[in-house]
């Protein structure tokens, strides 16, 4: 955590926002893990900032669900919940149906050539087991699939929910049964936007993202399994 700092691609921003910002990526990273309690004090000197845009960022985090406030303790990073899980996945899912048409009608040779590009590299990493890259460039890749669309009011709002995504996917693929299934889906998707088949697209999207979010609420249970024992 001695490493967390706040942007300075922000410097026009309020110091509560960067504070905020900087607290949620850190959170939703797990940099600062479940659990753990946010002392006023010692974050406000890491950040460089006073108490009072902190405490307005910590209320903005309690309001987005990521903290909360514990008698005897203060605040304290919540972990993500099975309901949080579902939800987000659930919005998610919504809105990538939304950009499929726009993504099949303006999809290029060019696009889908930079894509098979990301694939080939994705099967290297996944030979070398390079897991943390792997799941790096799987967000890349599905991030360029959605931005095809050209949607800009749709893809603010997807990028308001991508920071969690990037956590639960990278939860998902860090699951070998999970990993190899959905890699071959990646191929098939680009298969699909090259073939102009929205209908496939669909059907396939929709399997893709359910089984990514079955894969993450796995690793919670796993997880909380092994924190109970």
């Amino acid at each position: 955590m001695s490493a967390m700092r706040y942007s300075s691609s922000g410097v026009n921003k309020p110091i509560r926002e960067i504070a905020y910002e900087t607290l949620k990526n850190a959170i939703i990273t797990g940099e600062i893990p479940a659990g753990v309690r946010i002392v006023e004090t010692e974050y406000a000197n890491k950040l460089h900032i006073s108490r009072t845009p902190l405490r307005e960022a910590l209320r903005k985090l309690e309001r987005d669900g990521l903290v909360e406030y514990v008698i005897r303790r203060g605040v304290v990073v919540r972990a993500f919940s099975i309901e949080d899980v579902e939800e987000i996945y659930t919005i998610r899912n919504v809105l990538e149906m939304i950009t499929l048409p726009s993504i099949i009608e303006n999809a290029t040779p060019k696009d889908i050539q930079s894509m098979r590009e990301k694939l080939k590299l994705m099967d290297r990493l996944m030979e070398e087991n390079q897991i943390e890259r792997l799941s790096v460039v799987s967000r890349n890749f599905h991030d360029q699939i959605t931005a095809i669309s050209g949607l800009k009011r749709v893809l603010r709002v997807i990028q308001g929910q991508d920071e969690y995504i990037h956590r639960f996917s990278a939860m998902s693929i860090a699951k070998d049964k999970r990993r190899a299934d959905a890699h071959q889906e990646h191929h098939r998707i680009v298969d699909l936007i090259e073939n102009k088949d929205l209908e496939g697209l669909h059907n396939l999207m929709c399997k893709h993202i359910e089984s990514s979010k079955q894969s993450c609420l796995a690793a919670l249970k796993e997880a909380s399994v092994q924190k109970r024992a």
